[in-house]
């Protein structure tokens, strides 16, 4: 598996080559920490592949870590959903580890910062806090509970801990300096009281620590050489550093920043993507149309795609837009050297082939994959009616259409040269069938005198066809970077209506009746497509992952030309 980008070392790589050169540290220990709050997106794979992917390059380790330190949003549903996740994008954690595992642990160090005159039960509302905090260009104001004795703390703490106040009534801070220029070392909160049951502990706690005070415990705690961040908590890292040098931890993990992924037409935030999934916008959290690890195995991406785009887009310290071009032409691409190649016709109108004799079905050869010789054939029947796509006939059709029209002659993909003679209209002008005579010297679609057919469509024969439903899914949103969205206006207001288009009407090829879960094709001249997992035998459903269209790649190409 390939996890070093091809542009040579980045900047943490670099750092961990000089860490083991200069003898820093002996064996590399990364972690993945996802809070269980959630299902993870495509930002959290690129993490995942940095993690896992680092720790594979040099030999070390990596664990799968839940920060579930905050029972009210955490659920069970979510740890399974991560280790599955995990697991498919081709990663095996060294350990599997809870914050929850070390609670009392914490809580030891939690007491020994109070014994140290390091920390204080603090009686003020979140909002006083919140309000005496300062800015970036005034200090924050000292609480009046700040200089309470250590004795006086070590028993509220321990009322806290046995549940004798009511949530919000206290919190336990840390006294660092109200006037430090970086607010996040202002006397930051440590542990708050929360009366809910957690997925893995019960009732067993009624005071949980804070994501940053748990943070760095927690990598000491599992000998993490290197703990991975994204540059939000750049900020952060003195507060973390601060917490492991007053506490007696069993090592001294550092932690380092790299700038998170953003997607165009995306949004990342939790928050926004449960809001979408509880409002019903999404058909769940692996709605193919979701940035989601399951929305994206869903919607037909691989495993090697997801981390060969993690690998080219690179690591660095500074924040940048992907193109989600660039995310489909890496599909794209792996899709084109392996998806199977099949017929679908997804606006059928019929055709009828008058010369050809009733009754009759012949089984003509397809290779299976042009790119994959060794993927062989298979047989697909022809008959006397088929199917295909009503736009490509056109009753009075522009220059340079080269489908069929009235008189025009097409090659019919790997069967004849059909040459339409009619068309059959209802009551209300409708097109409803057209009407052909074919060569029967040009099996193959070649034409035996060697004339010229430029026009190549595909079919489907109407006695063997199969229905399906496809569902064509597009970008969620209309605004290319949604952080610029105007001002008053909300995701909602950029939401697009027409993200998913789903066809109950299509007709693919015999093979295609039973497709085995997530098994991809190319529909040709459509696009890739994958099977639904809600796909029944004779009943299968298929979802677009991406188009034929391939801006991303024609603009590469012609960089490279010039």
């Amino acid at each position: 598996m390939e996890t070093q980008s091809p542009k040579g070392p980045h900047f943490i790589e670099q750092i961990i080559m000089d860490d083991l050169k200069n003898g820093v540290v002996s064996e590399i220990r990364t972690r993945f920490p996802p809070e269980p709050n959630g299902y993870l997106h495509i930002g959290h794979a690129k993490s995942i592949c940095l993690n896992f992917g680092l720790a594979e390059q040099f030999g070390g380790t990596c664990n799968l870590r839940f920060d579930d330190t905050n029972p009210a949003k955490e659920e069970t549903e979510y740890v399974e959903s991560i280790k599955r996740d995990v697991e498919w994008l081709g990663f095996r954690w060294h350990a599997l580890c809870f914050a929850s595992d070390y609670f009392r642990q914490f809580y030891e160090w939690a007491l020994e910062l109070i014994r140290d005159g390091k920390a204080y039960v603090d009686d003020q509302s979140a909002d006083e806090i919140r309000e005496t905090r300062g800015t970036l260009t005034a200090p924050g104001k000292e609480s009046p509970y700040r200089n309470r004795t250590v004795g006086e703390n070590l028993d509220l703490f321990d009322r806290m801990k046995r549940g004798e106040f009511e949530d919000g009534f206290c919190v336990l801070r840390a006294k660092i300096d109200m006037a430090h220029p970086n607010l996040n070392m202002r006397d930051p909160v440590l542990y708050r009281i929360l009366h809910r049951d957690h997925f893995r502990t019960g009732g067993n706690w009624c005071i949980y620590p804070m994501y940053d005070f748990a943070h760095g415990y927690e990598d000491a705690i599992e000998g993490v050489t290197h703990s991975i961040c994204t540059l939000e908590f750049e900020d952060h890292r003195p507060l973390y550093e601060w917490f492991l040098e007053n506490v007696s931890v069993p090592c001294r993990p550092r932690q380092f920043e790299f700038a998170r992924l953003n997607l165009t037409y995306t949004v990342m935030s939790k928050r926004l993507l449960l809001t979408l999934v509880n409002e019903k916008i999404v058909n769940g959290w692996d709605d193919p149309r979701m940035p989601t690890i399951s929305g994206i195995r869903r919607r037909g991406y691989t495993p090697s795609a997801i981390r060969r785009f993690c690998s080219e887009i690179g690591v660095s310290k500074s924040n940048s837009m992907v193109d989600i071009e660039f995310l489909q032409y890496v599909i794209r691409e792996e899709l084109n050297r392996d998806a199977r190649r099949a017929m679908a016709v997804l606006d059928p109108v019929r055709v009828v082939i008058e010369n050809y004799p009733e009754g009759k079905t012949e089984m003509l050869e397809a290779e299976n994959n042009p790119e994959k010789q060794e993927d062989g054939s298979r047989e697909i029947p022809f008959s006397r009616e088929i199917y295909i796509e009503r736009d490509d006939f056109m009753e009075n059709p522009p220059k340079k259409f080269f489908r069929l029209s009235p008189g025009s002659e097409v090659r019919l993909k790997h069967a004849y040269l059909v040459t339409c003679t009619g068309v059959v209209k209802n009551d209300e002008g409708e097109i409803i069938e057209l009407r052909c005579t074919y060569d029967p010297e040009s099996r193959g679609g070649e034409a035996p005198d060697g004339r010229r057919v430029k026009g190549t469509l595909h079919w489907v024969s109407v006695p063997h066809a199969v229905k399906a439903e496809v569902r064509l899914y597009d970008n969620l949103f209309t605004l290319r970077d949604m952080s610029e969205m105007e001002e008053g206006k909300t995701f909602r207001d950029y939401l697009d209506p027409d993200s998913i288009r789903v066809l109950k009407n299509c007709f693919v090829e015999p093979g295609l009746a039973s497709p085995e879960h997530l098994e991809r094709f190319q529909f040709l001249r459509q696009g890739y497509f994958c099977a639904d997992p809600g796909s029944e035998p004779g009943k299968p459903v298929f979802n677009r992952t991406v188009a034929l269209k391939d801006t991303w790649g024609k603009m590469l190409r012609k960089e490279k030309a010039e």
